[in-house]
Order: C-alpha cells, then structure tokens, then sequence
C-alpha cells in the first residue's frame, strides 16, 4: 500500500477506512460487531492503517468496537477521531466547543480506543456559541501535552480553516468528496492544496450508491440515507446515469463502479485520502483495490460531463449549527 503525506510528518496509507456505518447511521438491522472487527483486521493486513471514527458514531460505541478490533495492534495504526459533536437521544446533534468539554472528550476517547496519543484529532463541527479561537486553542494545548499527534478539522468553511491555521497548525480537513459530491472542489479542496494540507475524502462511494448496488426498496427505517434527498426515489432513478458512466468506465479497467469512484478522488490531488467506510469483508477488499487503478484523462472527462447529481447540496452551506439537521438544499454544479 502506497503512502499519503498529510501535513505536519502524519503519513497515513492512500486509502483509510471509515468506521461509522458500524456501528451508526444506517440502521441496527445489518450490523455485526463481530464481523466489524474482522473488517478492521483485515484492513491492517492490506496494508490500511488510517482508522476514522468520532465519539458521537453509537455515540461512543463506534470508538469502543475499533478500540477492540486493533488490539496489541494500535503501533500498526492511525487513529483519527473527533469532537465537539455530542449526540442527543433522539438522534440529532448538537454541538460543543467549549474547552472544558473537549479535554474531557479526548480522555474518554483515549479510554475507548486504548490508546496514550490520538494520532490525528479532528474537531467536527465549528461551535458558533463559541470563540473558534478558544476551541482550537485548546486542542492545541492537547497536542502540546502529548494527548494528541496532530489536529483536523471537519466541515469548516476557508475563513474558519485560515483562522484556526494560524493559531495551530491543520494536519487535515475532512469533508465528503465524491462523483456526487462536489462542491469541495471550488475552496476546500484548492485552499489544502495551497496550505500543503491534506484531504479525508468520506463517503467516496456515495454512502453506497456510487457502487450501483442500492435501490430504494434497500434502505430501511433509522436508516439515515432516507433523510438524503440524493435517495429520494426520483433521485435515485435520476442519477443511475451517474452509476452507468461509472460502470462505462469501469468496463475499460476490469474495474466495478465503487472502484471508479474511488479512483477518481484520489484524481481530485496528492492530498486526497479517500476514507470509504464498510460493514463487509467483500466490500473493503474492492475499495482498498481500487488504490492502484489510475483513470486516464478521457476517463476524468467522461465523469466530469455529467450532470450534477440530482439532490446533491453543499453540507456545509445547508447545515443547521444548533440540531445538525439540514436545512433547505442547494443545488450544485459539477464543475
């Protein structure tokens, strides 16, 4: 598996592994802890070694379950975890930069995944009740007492990364990129370029459709999708077009349409690690394949003609800062 260079010395594999759907997000039918585990198992024996989870996946529970999968093997692992997001018990978000909560959160953290140093920390959404200055402060001050390797950040717009860079420098931002999903292409994505910072690309499959394996009959209550307007039932049919073209492509490598799709945001820059999450053995063996295929120029092409996906919106334009639920969509252009 080749590398990544992030920021700041943090080297990580090209490709990670997203463990959210885990244990949150999806619905409770198809999870499996103790097949989780074996996915996370596996993944270090292909050479994966970037783990991103957060402490309000379960909450809690997702950080425990990779806690557990990693085992003696922690040394052989990037943990990336988050904060400043606490889950309610209805499901919504709400969000908490104060300093004192985020010193607590990291201890827990640190219990849960049995670990003395979190290797990249990343704050997971901007607390507007809160200075940013003080948040980042004192996640720098975690960095500075050996809690934490190197700091990310999550959904933050550019005038909040140049404020927080100043103050302590990003290792990493995270946001969805994706053939359906991409809005980052115009700000984030060129500002880490520009700051030599890297880029955890999640859902890279498209929370699973990219891979032309869902329909709408498949997502079932709790799950999450079902609250995406890109899995609306109209929307799903409109963007098989997006599926088919992956498919096309796909067909020139030997290549399925998740690969594809992976393969074109590690296309997006150097500084792109593509963080697509799995429940399943098959699924993480495809998506960590997908690390050595190169789309050649007429494949980007291809892709970059087609539409915007329909119900694709910018997360961080649409979202609500107080429940974390989002508000009205904002349609996207491809290019």
């Amino acid at each position: 598996m080749r590398k990544t260079h992030l920021a700041n010395g943090l080297v990580v594999s090209a490709i990670g592994l997203g463990c959210s759907s885990m244990s949150h997000g999806y619905g409770p039918r198809d999870r499996d802890n103790d097949e989780s585990i074996r996915v996370i198992q596996r993944a270090l024996d292909l050479g994966v070694d970037l783990f991103d989870t957060a402490d309000a996946y379960g909450p809690f529970t997702n950080e425990l379950l990779l806690g557990q999968a990693l085992g003696n093997r922690t040394h052989n692992a990037k943990i990336a975890t988050k904060c400043g997001l606490v889950t309610a018990p209805d499901g919504t978000f709400r969000r908490d930069g104060r300093p004192e909560h985020l010193r607590a959160a990291c201890d827990g953290s640190l219990r849960r995944l049995r670990v003395d140093a979190i290797d990249l920390y990343q704050l997971h959404r901007v607390d507007p009740k809160v200075p940013l200055s003080e948040t980042w402060g004192a996640l720098g001050e975690l960095v500075a007492e050996g809690k934490v390797r190197a700091l990310g950040i999550s959904h933050a717009t550019v005038d909040e990364l140049d404020e927080v860079h100043a103050i302590w420098p990003i290792t990493a931002v995270q946001y969805e990129l994706s053939v359906w999903a991409t809005g980052n292409r115009g700000d984030v994505l060129p500002w880490c370029r520009r700051n030599g910072v890297g880029f955890l690309a999640f859902a890279p499959v498209g929370r699973g459709y990219l891979s032309g394996k869902l329909g709408p009959s498949t997502l079932i209550d709790g799950d999450s999708r079902n609250r995406d307007p890109r899995f609306g039932a109209e929307a799903m049919h409109t963007n098989q077009t997006i599926v088919e073209r992956l498919r096309s492509v796909g067909a020139r490598h030997g290549a399925t349409a998740a690969q594809v799709a992976i393969a074109w945001t590690f296309a997006q820059g150097p500084e792109v690690v593509p963080i697509p999450g799995t429940r399943r053995l098959q699924w993480l063996t495809e998506n960590v394949a997908a690390a050595d295929l190169r789309l050649t120029a007429a494949d980007l092409r291809d892709i970059d003609e087609l539409p915007a996906a329909m119900g694709e919106m910018s997360w961080d334009n649409t979202r609500d800062r107080d429940t974390g639920r989002r508000t009205e969509p904002a349609q996207t252009s491809r290019t």
